[in-house]
């Protein structure tokens, strides 16, 4: 049951996926199991699969809204037996800059690799990153940008976080975005992908140094 809610996943069918694990469920299996196995491990698929160029944005915004509707129907069973998520991510694409389908796929792959997901939005200043990251004690700060002219006000993020004092990481990516530029403005880490951006977050809340995103 769960290796079929994962092939449903991989495959954009949300019905089947929403199907799965509503009779998964019945039969007794508990929340996390299907999320874990099922969802993420799914979710974990289609990241690996993008990052190697085998699948493209449509099947993994496809594979997403699978994901999405089947971790919808699982909440309640998640909160009633005290699942916690991961860790909690605040994302948005930095002040200037109105581009959101990069920073959406990194949410989907967070989401996907058990993070809690706040999404700030586009055109987000330094001060709304430290707010949202502080109000719910986010432990990863992600920040996109599309243009190199808007790229530079990353910086003013990082600034930010360190001057509030809190222990949220910053990792970086988009388009113009290099690891060079990373370690120019002192964010904790840079992704070349919304997949690998998933895989940094974890790397990052399990406690590895900065320079993870090389």
């Amino acid at each position: 049951m769960i290796a079929q809610i994962r092939e449903s996943l991989i495959r954009g069918r949300a019905p089947e996926v929403v199907a799965g694990v509503a009779q998964a469920l019945q039969q007794g299996m508990g929340a996390e199991e299907i999320l874990n196995d099922g969802l993420c491990q799914g979710m974990g698929i289609i990241g690996e699969k993008f990052k190697k160029g085998e699948i493209f944005v449509p099947q993994v915004l496809l594979a997403a809204r699978a994901m999405k509707q089947g971790a919808e129907l699982l909440k309640p069973h998640l909160v009633a037996a005290g699942v916690e998520p991961v860790a909690t991510a605040v994302i948005g694409t930095i002040t200037g800059d109105l581009h959101d389908i990069g920073k959406n796929l990194v949410g989907m792959m967070l989401e996907g690799a058990g993070f809690k997901v706040i999404d700030a939005g586009i055109g987000v200043k330094a001060e709304t990153f430290v707010q949202l990251a502080r109000e719910h004690r986010a432990q990863i700060i992600g920040v996109s940008a599309l243009l190199t002219t808007t790229m530079v006000n990353m910086r003013a993020v990082v600034e930010a976080v360190r001057a509030a004092g809190i222990a949220a990481k910053v990792i970086i990516g988009g388009a113009p975005v290099t690891q060079a530029f990373c370690d120019e403005i002192g964010a904790e880490g840079y992704s070349p992908d919304a997949a690998s951006a998933a895989q940094l977050a974890l790397r990052l809340v399990a406690g590895e140094t900065r320079g993870v995103g090389r």
